[in-house]
């Protein structure tokens, strides 16, 4: 038995259903679950005294590409809209080996870390030949170094450039081998118990890589094996005209003809969708993963976060690749989503605690989780905390549900605990030798970028 105290905690915003905030109050997390919230000062193998900061559930990520962290900030691609990026950035990434996956894995999920994300889940969908297996098999070896929770995606592109798609031939794959790999991954991997740090999803890239047989016999294949459904979704204008030139329907008709549709799917950006696909998503519970600053740097486009919320849309938070991001920063994603919306959407915009909301228990349902996303008896002991005597933070304190939107805070924070486990203290990863890692990293990357 592990056990681990916050003791006299200054504050704890729970995002529970009731929307509480409690103050100096302490936290006992037993085996890696909440076991107790209240004045009572248990015994345990550790404590941290949490006098003076604020206590946050973890924040969950719905959409990323950690495979890109090792091409980002590159002059060449810095003022291309998607599909321009994808066509340059392929024959790069056509490159990828296991080695570099475990690398750009560790490096995305430790800023994550460091940045209060204490669950992520990443689209891995580029399968060089010649590097097909092994790839994910080092992503979740680099979130267990870590101790981050991983869902992580089997995904796939089967529709090449000679073949009408975008990815060039070498890193495309037949449909058949695609499916085989993806049952082998579920069953390797795949624990749907509750507090799980270990969860596959199936997810074929775009429509714009992937054929229809694939799409729809992947999405079988899923619910047969009883896991959930992603690909991207209306992120730009090209993307649209592609689907309808080329299947005669807007992309949401054309997911929805394929099986692509329900409880167990999202979407990751879904910025085109009309007022009549909006409400087809909530009526059919289909989520979206909002990725704002992606979308701004692609230039793709603003979601209609105001609009999905009101009718009832599953939204969660992402930071998308760190390539088209470049960070893996989910706290700054949360106040550049919040802004983004402002500036949008004026006072019909979600508040600053309503993306708390969206990054934690709104991310925990796209993922299918109800064991995360809230600080309460009986979820799991996962929590970022912030010392609040900084100079950045005067004057902020008398809102701490809405700060982090409106105020916001890009540093490392102080403390990120996973299932118990206190993975960042004092703003530094406990589990990694961090500069040692990132002079490895760096060589890595670069001789990463001279293989073509």
């Amino acid at each position: 038995m592990t056990t681990l105290l916050i003791k006299n905690a200054q504050t704890i915003v729970t995002c529970d259903t009731q929307d509480r905030v409690l103050k100096d109050v302490n936290l006992w997390i037993q085996d890696g679950v909440i076991q107790y919230i209240g004045s009572d000062e248990k015994p345990a193998d550790k404590t941290i005294d949490a006098s003076h900061h604020l206590v946050y559930p973890g924040l969950v990520n719905t959409h990323h590409h950690l495979y890109q962290t090792f091409t980002r900030n590159l002059p060449e691609v810095q003022n291309m809209e998607l599909f321009d990026w994808l066509n340059t950035l392929y024959e790069i990434w056509k490159n990828l080996d296991q080695k570099v996956v475990y690398y750009s894995t560790v490096t995305g999920l430790g800023e994550l870390l460091k940045s209060g994300c204490t669950t992520a889940f990443d689209h891995h969908y580029v399968f060089p030949k010649g590097a097909e297996t092994g790839l994910l098999e080092a992503q979740f070896k680099g979130a267990d170094d870590l101790g981050i929770r991983l869902h992580a995606s089997r995904g796939s592109m089967s529709l090449s450039k000679k073949d009408g798609g975008l990815p060039p031939d070498s890193v495309v794959q037949e449909v058949d081998a695609i499916l085989e790999d993806s049952q082998r991954i579920v069953e390797k991997f795949h624990d749907p118990k509750p507090f799980s740090k270990h969860q596959i999803v199936l997810a074929p890239c775009s429509p714009f890589s992937v054929t229809s047989d694939l799409m729809r016999e992947t999405a079988k294949l899923a619910r047969q094996l009883g896991v959930r459904l992603h690909t991207h979704l209306a992120e730009t204008k090209d993307e649209e005209n592609f689907v309808l030139e080329n299947f005669g329907m807007r992309p949401l008709a054309y997911m929805d003809s394929l099986g692509w549709t329900g409880k167990d799917v999202w979407y990751a950006h879904g910025i085109h969708f009309n007022q009549e696909e909006l409400a087809f998503l909530a009526e059919t519970q289909t989520g979206v993963a909002h990725c704002p600053i992606s979308n701004m740097k692609l230039a793709s486009g603003i979601c209609q976060i105001p609009e999905m919320l009101k009718l009832g849309v599953p939204v969660g938070l992402g930071v998308d690749g760190s390539a088209s991001n470049d960070a893996s920063n989910l706290l700054e994603d949360l106040r550049v989503g919040f802004l983004l919306q402002r500036l949008n959407a004026s006072n019909a915009a979600p508040t600053g605690y309503d993306f708390l909301k969206m990054a934690t228990n709104g991310s925990a349902k796209l993922l299918g989780r109800d064991d995360i996303g809230a600080l309460e008896v009986g979820k799991a002991g996962d929590l970022f905390m912030i010392d609040t005597r900084q100079i950045g933070l005067v004057g902020t304190l008398q809102d701490p549900k809405a700060v982090l939107g409106t105020v916001g805070y890009l540093s490392a924070v102080d403390y990120t605990i996973v299932d118990g486990d206190v993975v960042v203290e004092h703003g530094e990863l406990t589990h990694l030798d961090e500069q040692k890692f990132v002079a490895d990293a760096n060589q890595l990357q670069r001789e990463f970028l001279m293989r073509n």
